[in-house]
């Protein structure tokens, strides 16, 4: 089917714009293929070093006849979602043997859990582990002992980080391996009432953490559509994952066979053969779209209107929030997974998931079709679901429908005409809105407001009993500059609480909010942040808010005159401990939240040689075929 032109006008927008960088980043990794650092060019000590420890696959390595590959992993044991990757690279490097390849794991990077740190002062350090996970990547693929990588990573932060790092040697073909989340525990609309009856004192801390420990109760993903499970799909649209391999749960034949078959693939797409698919290629202008395309059209975390153009920029392509705004007026809303519905991602995934998913986006038009995925086919091949035959091996069937309506549906009769993410914009900024979460009744809040520096101010004042009225709840001082972002999740109890009792209320911040946030409005990233000269460091309590996803604005409603003179905010005191004193560099550096909220592509663009030249290289064997025949 034709691509709509509405798609096909921002992709033009994001190419033009993009034109000089893209153009950059293609002469790196054109020159990390051909001059960089691999294990032809190692020095014999460098080399010795290298395999000393790799046992059996020593000759092999030696020899250098067969892809190495490089596994980078996120394992830990304190997150559910990464703990199945514990014996992940061991029968990787069996896999490999089978196709006369080898693997090492090239390094770990951190993984921490934003379930643990919400509300607590860890959660300052949480944005920022994304570069640091960029970093640590960077550092495992620069022994140059490599021929491909395969990223081992699902949650929030991991997985943009990876990619981050990545990209940085985009010249290496690369597949993202994911392990599965756990199977259904307690309905999120059960977790969510209890913790709104914990914060207005109906039950005790015992039912709260019964509920909690029910919810999360194995090893696997969390199964609410936050911000690990919405990677995930972004993944399989941009072509990143063995084909619709997201949802499997952990521990199964059929995950490890989706393993199986990602190391072998991985052999296939080298450079050293006929069907080079290096990573840098793979994530381009269409895919970024095709993400976002994805990401919009199952209600996905608002997290990602930062991630994705971070993400983006380690390719050398610019993406911004008008972007992200004029895909989600294109595409319709047809998948209702928690906090967006009653189900969770065990649901979503029975009903026809990620497989069915990019099917129907394919057939009305609303996906590039033509991007160089790792996997033969083309996106054509994602819209199919894999299950073992009879024989036990690989196989994949074609899911051309939904098997529940109340959870997903076809393009053609979505759930509502739009992805539900949106740009607002007014004399306080610009802001993300996750109407898609919300009643369309609330859409537009005007009331007064009420400022506050420190979410902390806020639950205290609820417990008080002071915010039980119109109300928009300010919190500021919680951007990138100011303190490193943290989610403000810990505030969605309390607002619930108020607007059940039938006030009107809304969250406006230059924070961030989970990709578990849900029914109450929020305006939320807002920029320009209030440690950077942002207005919302000029608010009052009292002034009078309006926030509107119906019409795209965020204003104070108070006379210009007036406001025009009155100061900012003087910056709270910066706070240590929790290791938050490390990150100051990385604070006191980060771009805007719509730009990525990060220093360290903010400093690495400055050294970058955008010089423009009349055709940037191509890498060998990568001509202008995008899928396979």
């Amino acid at each position: 089917m034709t691509l709509d032109p509405r798609i096909a006008a921002v992709t033009d927008r994001i190419i033009e714009r993009s034109r000089t960088t893209r153009a950059a980043y293609l002469r790196l990794i054109a020159s990390e293929r051909e001059t960089g650092v691999d294990r032809p060019r190692l020095s014999c000590g460098n080399l010795a070093h290298g395999f000393a420890a790799s046992g059996e696959d020593k000759k092999a390595i030696i020899a250098q006849r067969a892809m190495n590959i490089g596994i980078v992993t996120a394992y830990n044991d304190m997150l559910s979602a990464h703990q199945p990757y514990g014996r992940y690279p061991e029968q990787m490097k069996i896999f490999a043997r089978e196709v006369g390849a080898t693997a090492q794991v090239a390094g770990g990077v951190p993984a921490m859990c934003d379930g643990v740190t919400q509300g607590q002062p860890g959660m300052e350090l949480s944005l920022f582990s994304r570069d640091t996970i960029a970093l640590s990547t960077a550092i495992g693929l620069s022994h140059g002992m490599f021929e491909g990588a395969a990223l081992l990573g699902i949650c929030d932060k991991i997985v943009p980080g990876l990619m981050i790092g990545a990209l940085r040697f985009g010249h290496l073909p690369t597949i993202l391996i994911p392990s599965g989340p756990m199977g259904t525990g307690l309905p999120n609309k059960e977790k969510a009432r209890i913790r709104q009856d914990y914060a207005e004192g109906k039950v005790g801390e015992d039912a709260l953490l019964e509920g909690e420990s029910k919810s999360y109760h194995s090893a696997g993903t969390c199964t609410f559509y936050g911000t690990a499970n919405s990677n995930q799909m972004m993944m399989e649209m941009m072509g990143l994952h063995v084909p619709a391999s997201s949802f499997v749960h952990p521990g199964t034949k059929l995950r490890q066979e989706l393993t199986r078959a990602a190391v072998h693939r991985l052999t296939e797409i080298g450079w050293s053969g006929d069907d080079y698919r290096p990573l840098g290629l793979c994530v381009d202008e269409k895919a970024i779209v095709n993400a976002a395309v994805g990401l919009l059209a199952t209600g996905g975390s608002t997290n990602h209107a930062i991630h994705l153009p971070a993400i983006a920029r380690a390719a050398g392509i610019l993406i911004d929030w008008e972007d992200l705004d004029r895909i989600s007026s294109a595409v319709p809303l047809i998948a209702r997974v928690y906090p967006n519905g009653p189900g969770d991602v065990n649901g979503y995934h029975e009903a026809g998931g990620i497989a069915f998913t990019i099917h129907t986006l394919l057939e009305a038009g609303l996906v590039h079709d033509d991007i160089l995925t790792v996997w033969k086919g083309g996106m054509a091949a994602y819209g199919c679901a894999p299950q073992l035959d009879a024989a036990e091996k690989l196989e994949w069937v074609p899911a051309v429908e939904t098997r529940d309506e109340k959870m997903l549906r076809p393009a053609s009769a979505p759930f509502q005409p739009d992805g539900g993410m949106r740009l607002i914009a007014g004399n306080l900024g610009r802001a993300i809105f996750k109407a898609s979460a919300v009643d369309p009744e609330r859409w537009t809040i005007e009331a007064p407001a009420r400022v506050f520096d420190e979410q902390d101010d806020v639950v205290r004042a609820y417990k008080a009993g002071e915010l039980f009225c119109d109300v928009v709840i300010v919190v500021r001082f919680q951007g990138p500059q100011a303190n490193g972002m943290p989610e403000l999740h810990k505030l969605t109890p309390p607002l619930s609480s108020i607007q059940d009792k039938g006030f009107k209320v809304a969250l406006l911040t230059d924070g961030r909010m989970s990709g578990a946030s849900g029914k109450v409005p929020a305006a939320i990233h807002l920029t320009p942040e209030a440690l950077a000269g942002g207005p919302i460091g000029k608010l009052r309590d009292g002034d009078l808010v309006r926030i509107s996803a119906d019409d795209g604005q965020i204003d104070v409603l108070v006379d210009p005159a007036e406001w025009a003179m009155r100061p900012a905010t003087p910056r709270p005191r910066q706070r240590s401990g929790t290791g938050r004193e490390l990150f100051a560099f990385m604070r006191s550096g980060a771009s805007s939240a719509e730009e990525g909220g990060s220093a360290m592509l903010a400093a690495m663009e400055a050294t970058l040689d955008v010089a423009e030249p009349a055709d940037p290289p191509l890498i060998d064997n990568v001509e202008d075929r995008t899928i396979d025949a």
